[in-house]
Formats: structure tokens, C-alpha cells, sequence
């Protein structure tokens, strides 16, 4: 999937702060949901973590915490949402890409009623 992501905390105007990459698909499992991001916002937290958390050495570290999307796919124990549903959502995985993983607990995840670009 395509992600945003960085590999060293740079300035945010250095051309490397942030770079389009290419990761594998996040793959549900237990409650998870697999949802198609269709926006996410910039949360804080994002920045702070950009900002002082480099990932390890060669890997790349991808920042996105809110999100809002169709469901795809779930786990197995998923029982609160299912494919086609639209949510807004905290993710466990980073949401700053074309699918993301989240868990389908209530305080994480919740039907989206308005317009994506309204949500994030």
C-alpha cells in the first residue's frame, strides 16, 4: 500500500521529513478491521512524534492516529462492524496510507455520518 512515512526526525522542510513509500497491506486479526482510508487529519501527536521518534535503523515509521474510511475486511472476532461500513477511527497502525488496521473496540472506532473530508 502507499503511506506516508520517514526514516530520520528532520526539520519539516527537509525533502526527506516526509516521503511517499510503499508498505505491505495490514492484515486483521482478532477484532481488527482492514479499512480503505479515505482521509485522516494531522493529530499532535502526529508532530511530536515526527518530530523526536526515529524508527530503527533502515525502517521506516508512519504517522497518521485519526482516520476515517470504508471497511474492507475484519478479523475473525470482529463483531461491531463489517465490510462497506463507513468509520472514523484511532488506529492501532499508523492511518497515513491507503488501508490501516484498527481495533473495532467502541472508544476506537464509530460510524462515520458525515462526509469524509468533514471528519479528519
Amino acid at each position: 500500500m502507499r503511506a506516508v512515512g520517514y526514516q530520520k526526525s528532520l526539520p519539516i522542510d527537509e525533502d526527506e521529513a516526509l516521503v511517499d513509500i510503499e508498505v505491505d497491506d495490514p492484515e486483521p486479526f482478532g477484532r481488527d478491521l482492514l479499512v480503505a482510508v479515505k482521509a485522516i487529519s494531522v493529530n499532535p501527536v502526529d508532530t511530536k512524534v515526527r518530530r523526536h521518534a526515529a524508527p530503527e535503523v533502515g525502517a521506516w515509521k508512519i504517522l497518521g492516529f485519526d482516520a476515517a474510511g470504508i471497511v474492507v475486511a475484519t478479523g475473525p472476532d470482529a463483531s461491531l462492524f463489517k465490510p462497506g461500513d463507513a468509520v472514523f477511527l484511532r488506529r492501532r497502525d499508523r492511518a497515513a496510507g491507503d488501508q490501516c488496521g484498527a481495533s473495532c473496540r467502541r472508544r476506537t472506532a464509530g460510524r462515520a455520518q458525515a462526509r469524509f473530508a468533514q471528519l479528519c
